[in-house]
């Protein structure tokens, strides 16, 4: 059992093994664990070596093993005070815990997580026990790598074994499973579970107190059992101050591992665990134990398997588990006196099958989630190597870092339409869905911040199959040689197109007709360009086959300010090569954020946003069906040498216009996202203007 795991402190006075009832419907047996009473006790041996409890020859009782003489009898006293004020102080730390809500980190206590974990402490449990079945002496190894090197050290010391020990343990084992291998069979057959356990330990009992296995054969037995209880001392709250560091770490691991099997059996039993109320109830128990000369109790791993095999499941199993501890305390010590301390480890290893079965969950999350695999994997690698408390947190901060990655890299691709529906799937998963003609539609299913900002623009990228920036260089490029071409008058522009020789026409255009006299010279000169056509230079420019862009943000739920500010440059490069950009099914939360983050202006605005990605599809038909029937979109070119008919303080950039004479007024129409101030003289120079056109 785990109260065989004593600190290596006192000899003289016993440190009691409490048990208690824990709050709620958990199937848990409160306790020692191996991992907690190691650093209870490195804890102990830090503030009370021995070195502070040497004497001369005349008061010593003992010896530390190099011939010094020690007071073993004030140093265990102190030991025993220092245990006990440490389990004092880790139940105030565990109780503030609980009143502060901090509960709330059982969540990231992820099944898998907590599946490697209680399989780690499994495994750190048989080879605790396994040294005692070979009643063979280790050293007490702690820290890294502390259970390989117990176990390495208990293997070369297998020559050294005690037969009668191995077998009363390899017996014990095989009724044990045995046994509980019926009740598991016949369980609906059979009205109460048959208590192997106590039967085992009665009989085992039995033999060696008849056979005298201990003088015969040498075997360990349990010997001299402390009767009654300590009577009660307040802590030394002095030393506080030089273990509160310690305290921390121990309310934490032990809180973790009482949790981490509590929801194994939570799981099993469909029950739902309370994070504070674990760490209110640890927490009282432990401030009541400390007065009592215990040492920090979490959840015994060993008696839970136990309880649960033997059918308890309420907190009546653990009532009955503490009056018997309490009546063998106080009267039945003296009869256990002569059981084979190898039997008990054996009915521990027995109840460990449980735990070690969860090691043939790893395949089956393999198929279904290889993530959670690795995680399970890691947890339970980590912590064998490192030990539970470190392996834990190793284990958290690796489930965190696959859900960061899971952010950072998230699915996306682009989306279309099933014909006769309103519903888009992705393309590559779908074979009869149809994108809209010009219009892409791109899904990006994470919230977006700054570490997958990048990831955003990637997957634009390759979606709409160009870069936009690259896009719109090369135009301003093409824009630089088509003026260094008219200027040599290798290309001359016309309303039927620029002309470079016969034959070659690529539908740019501007007015052949000289300007009166009376219309501003200007260094601007307006002209469409096609540039999906054949351009009559040696230009490489990326064709843009869409017209409109959707990002479907219905799976994302926030936005930092990074964000925000990439996808309004977004926006404006991709307006810049006249590419809209919408947003469909965004989350309301999205546009508080946005107003927050001055997203909203003049350029950007809350029209660009629908409801669902079908609702945006239909309004860009709509536009382009009324763009079909307007002027062309006009781009801006340098000329030195050309004139036009707008005064320099007149500028137009990229607007639709057409001409509609209202009782001699001039209308101007532009594009919803151009945003123009026209004066009286900008007005008079248009209505000129238009009139050379006509």
């Amino acid at each position: 059992m785990d109260n065989i795991i004593f600190l290596p402190v006192a000899k003289t006075q016993n440190l009691c093994v409490h048990s208690s009832l824990v709050l709620g419907p958990h199937i848990k047996a409160m306790g020692p664990f191996p991992v907690v009473s190691l650093m209870v006790g490195s804890v102990v041996l830090s503030m009370a070596p021995d070195d502070n409890f040497l004497i001369d020859g005349s008061n010593a009782t003992g010896t530390n093993g190099t011939g010094t003489l020690i007071d073993t009898e004030s140093r265990d006293a102190q030991r025993v005070l220092i245990a006990s004020t440490l389990t004092f102080l880790v139940g105030i730390l565990q109780v503030i815990f609980g009143a502060l809500q901090i509960g709330f980190i059982v969540r990231y206590l992820a099944d898998p997580l907590v599946g490697g974990f209680t399989t780690a402490a499994a495994f750190q449990v048989l080879v605790s026990q396994l040294k005692i079945v070979l009643n063979v002496s280790t050293k007490n190894y702690n820290g890294v790598l502390s259970i390989i090197y117990t176990l390495i050290e208990t293997l070369e010391k297998i020559g050294s074994t005690n037969i009668a020990d191995l077998v009363a343990g390899l017996l014990t084992i095989f009724v044990c499973v045995v046994i509980k291998e019926v009740n598991d069979r016949f369980k609906h057959k059979i009205p109460i579970p048959i208590p192997i356990e106590v039967i085992v330990t009665i009989v085992a009992t039995g033999i060696s107190y008849a056979a005298d296995l201990e003088k015969k054969y040498n075997a360990g037995i349990v010997k001299s059992i402390p009767r009654g209880f300590l009577p009660p001392e307040p802590p030394d709250v002095s030393l506080f101050s030089q273990m509160i560091a310690a305290s921390f770490s121990i309310a934490i691991v032990a809180y973790a591992i009482a949790v981490s099997v509590g929801k194994v059996y939570a799981t099993k039993y469909s029950y739902a665990i309370d994070g504070n109320q674990e760490f209110i109830a640890f927490g009282v128990s432990n401030i009541f134990s400390g007065a009592f000369s215990c040492f920090v109790a979490t959840t015994a791993l060993s008696r839970t398997a136990v309880q649960e095999s033997t059918g308890g499941k309420t907190q009546v199993a653990g009532i009955i588990s503490a009056g018997i501890v309490l009546i063998s305390i106080v009267a039945l010590g003296k009869l256990l006196e002569p059981l084979q301390k190898s039997v008990l480890a054996a009915v521990v290893i027995a109840n460990l099958k449980g735990m070690f079965m969860q090691v043939f969950d790893v395949p089956r999350l393999w198929r279904q989630n290889k993530v959670d695999a690795m995680i399970w994997v890691f947890t339970c690698v980590a912590s064998i190597i490192l030990g539970l408390d470190l392996g834990l947190l190793a284990g958290l901060l690796f489930g965190l870092l696959t859900v960061v990655l899971r952010v950072q890299f998230p699915s996306w691709g682009g989306f279309g339409n099933i014909p006769g529906t309103d519903i888009y799937k992705k393309v590559k998963d779908y074979q009869n869905v149809i994108e809209p003609e010009g219009v892409k539609i791109l899904k990006f299913s994470s919230p977006i911040f700054y570490a997958n900002i990048d990831g955003l623009k990637s997957s634009l990228k390759s979606t709409v199959g160009f870069d936009a920036v690259k896009v719109y260089n090369k135009r301003l490029k093409a824009l630089r040689k088509i003026q260094k071409l008219i200027k040599k008058g290798k290309l001359k522009a016309t309303k039927n197109g620029i002309i470079s020789e016969p034959g070659i026409n690529n539908e740019v255009f501007e007015t052949d007709e000289e300007p009166e006299d009376n219309e501003f010279p200007t260094k601007e000169v307006e002209i469409q360009v096609d540039w999906n056509s054949e351009l009559p230079f040696k230009v490489n420019i990326p064709k843009v086959p869409i017209h409109s862009l959707i990002l479907d943000f219905g799976a994302v739920t926030f936005l930092d300010i990074v964000a925000v500010r990439s996808i309004k440059t977004i926006i404006r490069e991709f307006e810049r090569i006249d590419v809209r950009v919408y947003f469909a099914s965004y989350q309301d939360n999205l546009i508080s954020q946005l107003e927050q983050s001055a997203f909203f202006d003049d350029t950007v605005r809350k029209d660009i946003f629908f409801l669902t990605v079908h609702d945006a599809v239909l309004y860009i038909r709509n536009q382009m069906t009324y763009n079909d029937n307007q002027d062309p979109i006009f781009e801006k070119v340098e000329l030195s040498s050309s004139t036009f008919p707008f005064p320099l303080s007149c500028s137009i950039h990229s607007c639709n216009f057409h001409r509609s004479m209202v009782h001699s007024e001039v209308s101007i129409l532009t594009k919803p996202c151009c945003s123009l101030e026209i004066d009286s003289a900008c007005v008079k120079a248009l209505t000129s203007y238009i009139r050379t056109l006509c």
